[in-house]
Order: C-alpha cells, then sequence, then structure tokens
C-alpha cells in the first residue's frame, strides 16, 4: 500500500493537491459570501473579476507549459482565448436574439415561420453592419452541442494546421514567436471586417444574458460561473501536472533545453511540439469560453497581439516552468490591474499634476516586470520555492 502510494500521481506532485484544496476554500468561501447565495459581503462585480481572473490563470497554465516547458514563446494564444469566446459568444447572441424575436411575434395574427423568425434574428444581429443575411459560419449557432464542440476544434484545427506548417519546417526561438504573432494579427484584422460574418468591430454584446435564465439574477449567474471557471482551472491545474511528470514531460523539457540532442536521440520533436502546441490552444479556447459570457462582450481587440504579450508577462512574472508560478502570475497582476484601473485607489494631487492611477497602471507594470527580471529571474514562483525549502531547512535542523 505504501509503494503503490508512493508511486501515485497526488504523492509526485504534491501541489496538485494544495492548489485543489485552495482553490476549492477560495472558492466555496466567496459563495458564502457572495450577494447570489451568500451573506452579501462580496459584490457582484468582484464575484465576475474573481471568475474572470481564474480564467485567465487557466490560459496561464497553457502559456506556461508551451513556453516555461517546451520553450516555444507564443505571442498567439490569446487568439485561441478569443476563438473560444466567439464560438460559444455565437450561440448566446442567436439564442438570445431568437428569444426576443418570437415574444415580439407572440401577439401576431399568424405564427411566424421558422424562414421568418431566421430573417428577423439576422437583422436583428447584422445589421448593426449594414446586413441581414445570417452568414455560413452562423449556421450551426442555434445549437449549443455543436457550438461547444467548435470551442475545441477550430481553435484546435487552427493550431495543428499552424503547428505542422511551423515545426515541419522547423522554425524556431524568435522566427517562431514572429510567425505567432503574425498569425494573431491576421486573425484579428481579418475580424475586424464586417464582412467577416461576426459583426467587424461591434463584435459580439450582451453575452451574460444567459438564453433561457432572463429569470434569473446575475448575481447568481455570476457564481454560477464561478464554479465552472473553478472547475476549469482545477482540471487544467491536474492535466497540466500529469502531461509534465512522466516522459512525455521529460520529451519536452528535453526539447526546450536541448532540442537537437533530442532529435539526435531518435525522437521525433515535431510531434511533441505539435502535441503542446494543440492541447495548450484547446485549454486557452476552453479558458476564453468562460471568459467572454462573465465579461459580456467580445470584439476584435481582445485577440490583438499586445495581449499575448501580456500573457507572456504574466506567466513570466509567476516564474516559467512552474504551473503554479503561471497561476500566480497570472492571479496576481489581473486582481492589482483591476485595483489600480477600477477606481478604488484614490488620485494623489500634488498641486501642479494629479496621479491618475488608471493612466500609470501600465506603467507600474512594466517596473515590475523589469525589476523582476532582474532580481527574481525565476519570477514570484521562484521565491515561494525559496521560502519552502528555507522552512524545511530549518526544521530539518
Amino acid at each position: 500500500m505504501k509503494t503503490a502510494f508512493k508511486n501515485s500521481f497526488i504523492y509526485k506532485n504534491p501541489s496538485v493537491l494544495i492548489f485543489l484544496s485552495a482553490l476549492a476554500i477560495l472558492t466555496i468561501g466567496m459563495t458564502i459570501l457572495s450577494e447570489g447565495f451568500g451573506v452579501g459581503l462580496v459584490s457582484t462585480s468582484f464575484i465576475k473579476i474573481l471568475g474572470k481572473t481564474l480564467c485567465f490563470c487557466l490560459i496561464a497554465i497553457a502559456m506556461d507549459l508551451v513556453w516555461g516547458y517546451c520553450g516555444i514563446l507564443s505571442l498567439g494564444h490569446f487568439a485561441f482565448f478569443g476563438l473560444g469566446g466567439y464560438m460559444v459568444g455565437m450561440w448566446l447572441m442567436f439564442a438570445r436574439t431568437k428569444d426576443i424575436v418570437i415574444n415580439s411575434m407572440v401577439n401576431a395574427p399568424l405564427p411566424p415561420t421558422p424562414n421568418e423568425i431566421r430573417d428577423a434574428v439576422g437583422s436583428q444581429i447584422f445589421g448593426v453592419v449594414g446586413g441581414s443575411e445570417i452568414p455560413m459560419i452562423w449556421m450551426f449557432a442555434d445549437s449549443l452541442l455543436i457550438q461547444l464542440l467548435l470551442v475545441i476544434l477550430v481553435p484546435g484545427l487552427l493550431a495543428f494546421v499552424f503547428g505542422y506548417l511551423a515545426f515541419r519546417s522547423r522554425v524556431t526561438g524568435v522566427y517562431l514567436s514572429i510567425l505567432t504573432q503574425a498569425m494573431t494579427l491576421a486573425l484579428s484584422l481579418y475580424l475586424f471586417q464586417n464582412d467577416s460574418g461576426l459583426r467587424g468591430n461591434n463584435g459580439l454584446s450582451g453575452l451574460q444574458n444567459i438564453p433561457g435564465l432572463t429569470e434569473v439574477s446575475q448575481d447568481i449567474i455570476s457564481v454560477w460561473f464561478l464554479w465552472a471557471s473553478a472547475i476549469a482551472l482545477g482540471l487544467g491545474y491536474i492535466i497540466a501536472n500529469w502531461l509534465i511528470s512522466g516522459k512525455f514531460g521529460s520529451v519536452v523539457r528535453a526539447i526546450r533545453d536541448d532540442e537537437t540532442r533530442v532529435r539526435y536521440l531518435g525522437y521525433t520533436v515535431e510531434i511533441y511540439k505539435l502535441l503542446v502546441f494543440v492541447i495548450t490552444a484547446i485549454i486557452a479556447a476552453i479558458a476564453g469560453a468562460l471568459y467572454y459570457p462573465q465579461a459580456g462582450i467580445i470584439n476584435p481587440a481582445e485577440i490583438a497581439p499586445i495581449a499575448s504579450i501580456y500573457l507572456a508577462v504574466w506567466v513570466a512574472i509567476g516564474g516559467r516552468g512552474r504551473i503554479y508560478g503561471a497561476v500566480i502570475g497570472a492571479a496576481s497582476v489581473t486582481l492589482i490591474s483591476s485595483w489600480f484601473t477600477g477606481g478604488q485607489i484614490p488620485n494623489i494631487s500634488l498641486g501642479f499634476y494629479t496621479i491618475k492611477w488608471i493612466d500609470w497602471w501600465l506603467v507600474i507594470l512594466g517596473f515590475g516586470f523589469v525589476a523582476i527580471t532582474l532580481y527574481a529571474p525565476s519570477g514570484l514562483g521562484g521565491l515561494f520555492d525559496r521560502l519552502v525549502r528555507k522552512q524545511v531547512n530549518e526544521e530539518s535542523k
């Protein structure tokens, strides 16, 4: 029994149990304190911020897998995050608009035909960009199940095609990073066009209104999404640690450290890199599918290359090559950003100049990134490791 336990996944990865316990305590605690299910000490807006933060933590895990462990500095993973949001957003917007159209026609002399309903839905959704016909890419928008499958299939297919072409050509280093950024920019510019089928610059809005749950208040829905985000993050953390704990993880880390030597040892490096790229793209897409119903809107600006650069900064601050470090980095930066930009810190008047924190937040983030790079290259996760090792050494004396 003892030997079996020592060989178990949990024993070899104690951080998993610690992380899941902390995540469960946080989720239960926020539920008890929330306005929807608890005593009302925590506002609905903060519950939404926390839910969105957990989604950012999930995509940070994906980024750490592809960059921290495999050595691929992808500046395009927020594109997959956005695509996941668009896939679920299409159903949310279509189903909600369809309900509105049907309710508006309920008192008509004759019941509307399916074609009339569809035409009315098209006018409501695409009238803002001067159209009324429903584009081909919306053909499954009326089916939640299919759109949820597309959350996985569309980003996964894009990652597979891009990764196959890039890795087969043995593009590495900064050139690969530029290619991933170019992919993100191309996708963003395409979505900005009105004829993209996704409403161009207007994007998809009203996503916080869940079809069929119009009678349920936002304080309850926000807690539901907090639960869903926590479950997704917990599963993502388990999957990430499982991937890096076995032989697969050893090969991936070896590719990061010396790709040429791994290739000489007989491993097909391209397959390993492609698997990591596709898996992390799907994880990022699932995070996006949970994030945007909480944000309420998605537009092409969300997929801009700068977002993927921010993602790399989060992982670097947390400490790449440490799954929990990615979570720490994403959570820290996101929550501090909400604090600085949410008007919770009073502005400071110097007489000749007023310091507005919302304008200075990016400068503070930049200085923080530089400071951590210089004085704590292992990130916040590395500092945490030092504290743990120091405490263990003191207890062993």
